[in-house]
């Protein structure tokens, strides 16, 4: 009994690292065709009687504007571009901020977010995290940053049934995302923690001012070097 067992947790763990490596080695050249997360969310608003509506347009990184890129990377993980897919520095920050009762805040990199929006589903259990991990691992040992990049911005939920760069940025500019300014990019970036309650354009004061931080920070992205 234990040997069959065993022999078949030993084969689904096989099956589960061919399968998953094989999915991640295939999005390294196509596009992302949707995320769990537009799923769930077309779900819901099927439940609550709202049209399911889902805008996505995907677009090669050459063509989203590089103000975008640096507002992502001053906004949501400085040390993306040096960093091997973990921020210890920022996890260890955010776990003393939620242990004195401040704020909860993630310390989440870009490659984490996209592994977990590309391949997994929402939620803060261990197990999830675990499989976060993971992805997270291969994603940067076979996509590398350009490539996490440009998956990143394709597939993050930037507005309410809005994904991606080039939808977000005709949803709230009405324009090409290759043509995004340095405050409209930071417009983008800033509501990125929750892009159904916060607007892009037409923002809050408190938008703007994390608008104007956002900006300022880009300065010290520097030149992209992926």
């Amino acid at each position: 009994m234990f040997k069959r067992v065993y022999l078949f947790l030993l084969k689904a763990m096989i099956w589960f690292f061919g399968v998953s490596t094989a999915l991640v080695v295939v999005f390294k050249f196509v596009p992302i065709p949707f995320t769990p997360l537009m799923v769930i969310r077309a779900i819901e608003n099927k439940i609550d009687g709202n049209d399911m509506v889902c805008s996505h347009d995907w677009e090669p990184i050459d063509n989203i504007s590089v103000n975008l890129q640096k507002a992502v990377i001053a906004s949501e993980d400085a040390r993306f571009l040096t960093h091997k897919g973990f921020d210890f520095d920022a996890i260890q920050k955010a776990m003393e901020n939620n242990e004195k009762g401040k704020k909860l805040k993630g310390g989440s990199t870009i490659s984490q977010q996209t592994a977990k929006n590309v391949f997994l589903w929402q939620g803060r259990s261990y197990f999830r995290k675990g499989l976060e991990a993971y992805f997270t691992v291969l994603i940067e040992m076979i996509w590398g940053k350009e490539r996490i990049m440009e998956v990143y911005l394709n597939s993050i939920e930037m507005g309410d049934g809005v994904y991606g760069a080039e939808a977000a940025t005709q949803y709230w500019y009405r324009k090409e995302c290759s043509n995004l300014t340095k405050i409209e990019a930071a417009g983008i970036a800033a509501i990125l923690p929750n892009p159904r309650k916060f607007k892009a354009s037409n923002s809050s004061a408190f938008i703007n001012a994390r608008k104007a931080r956002i900006v300022k920070r880009m300065r010290q992205v520097g030149k992209l070097q992926y």
